[in-house]
């Protein structure tokens, strides 16, 4: 990596041990002098999917301040919020690359008022009880976000790929910054496994080319993920902004229309819950699913009762799925050599999920590699982006469809 680069990153990282230190031992305060109990993080796709999958996931290792996101401009979202929360100790922290997304813009604005009003702030006053991570500085200055108060992070960092870097600083005030450096260990770990392991022990690779093998060869369409522990439930969604805005492309790295299929459709839910949703799907329907099954060896937060029973399902539906069973009655026939694979954890904790995340990763990257597109691009949420400015600044020429949803709508005469 450039010495640029590795300089940048040495420097925020301790910005973000800092601020985060003095938020959570409560010498970083608000307008009024209170210490911060909240925070809200405002934020989209890779500025919201990751961080609130990690804190969720490690809840157990929660000890600073409650943290919320917000993500969708739905307005009912975080008016509700905010009502359940304090001003004088409410943290606003705006997280966008480009700090020019509109969902996000608009949702900082709303929290932004909310201070003013319920604390009698002017605009300037409330910025104070706000902090901003983008690669834009300057447009968060704009914004009126004091400089010291702007947390940065490198321009060839995409959106989901940036929990590791500043787009994390709620991971540090949910868990600390201590926590925080485990879960980039964890990451760190697989990148060196990576890098470094043969062809035939190394694990994203494997997994790259099992995916290949069902995708491009079985003709699997879609992959299920099914973790059979609760606190990873945001999991599967933070995976599906990272394989299907990375891989799911249709010319190559050269501009020509690609000739096999690229990335799968990402779906999934906890077990149990899955089992009684769509698992009859997956044992007995037309379409080939390939599962990844995650799950952990230990888990201190529930009982050995429940964590035996939960670890007999998972891998009684591997086994289901793989070896079928022979039934005279064909409403009860499991024709199995359906696939699946199964990764387990020691236990979760930071390091772990580290590990974890770092593996579907690289396993992207690998898949991405050998169809030959590029991962780190996602045009395809562009022309959804310019239609809806056409729309909201009363733009007429649509076709006839879209001109009739739009009166029905009440956004056209």
């Amino acid at each position: 990596l450039p010495d640029e680069f590795i300089k940048h990153v040495k420097e925020e990282r301790a910005k973000l041990d800092s601020l985060s230190h003095r938020i959570r031992n409560g010498t970083w305060t608000g307008v009024t002098g209170k210490p911060i109990t909240d925070v809200i993080n405002i934020g989209i796709g890779g500025s919201d999917l990751g961080p609130k999958m990690v804190v969720q996931a490690l809840r157990e290792f929660h000890t600073g301040p409650r943290v919320h996101f917000i993500s969708n401009v739905d307005g009912a979202e975080i008016l509700s919020l905010v009502k359940t929360l304090n001003a004088a100790s409410t943290l606003v922290v705006v997280s966008s690359k480009t700090f020019t997304t509109a969902e996000t813009l608009i949702n900082a604005q709303t929290a932004l008022a909310w201070l003013e009003t319920e604390l009698d702030l002017d605009k300037s006053q409330s910025r104070t009880q706000c902090i901003a991570i983008t690669n834009n500085p300057k447009k968060a200055q704009a914004f009126g976000i004091p400089e010291q108060q702007i947390l940065t992070f490198p321009d060839s960092i995409g959106g989901r790929y940036s929990v590791w870097s500043s787009i994390g600083f709620a991971i540090c005030i949910a868990l600390g910054f201590d926590n925080f450096k485990s879960f980039l260990a964890g990451g760190a770990r697989i990148d060196h496994h990576f890098l470094n392991s043969p062809p035939e022990t190394n694990a994203p690779l494997l997994m790259a080319l099992i995916g290949i093998w069902y995708n491009n060869f079985l003709g699997a369409q879609t992959h299920a993920v099914i973790p059979y522990c609760e606190r990873l439930g945001l999991f599967v969604d933070h995976l599906q902004q990272l394989d299907m805005e990375s891989n799911g492309k249709l010319s190559t790295l050269e501009g020509e229309s690609v000739e096999l299929e690229t990335g799968p459709i990402v779906w999934g839910q906890t077990g149990t819950n899955g089992q009684h949703a769509f698992f009859q799907l997956l044992h007995q329907g037309t379409k080939r699913v390939p599962v990844d099954f995650i799950g952990t060896i230990h888990d201190e937060l529930s009982k050995p009762e429940h964590h035996r029973v939960l670890l007999a399902n998972m891998i009684a539906q591997s086994e289901a799925l793989m070896t079928g069973q022979v039934n005279a009655d064909p409403h009860q026939q499991y024709p199995g050599n359906r696939p699946s694979s199964t990764l387990l954890l020691d236990k979760l904790d930071p390091e772990s999920l580290g590990m974890l995340l770092a593996l579907y990763e690289q396993k992207v990257f690998v898949q991405g590699a050998i169809w030959s597109i590029n991962s780190f691009d996602q045009w395809g949420v562009e022309l959804g982006k310019q239609l809806t400015n056409k729309i909201l600044g009363g733009a007429m020429d649509h076709d006839p469809s879209t001109s009739e949803l739009l009166k029905k709508a009440g956004l056209s005469d």
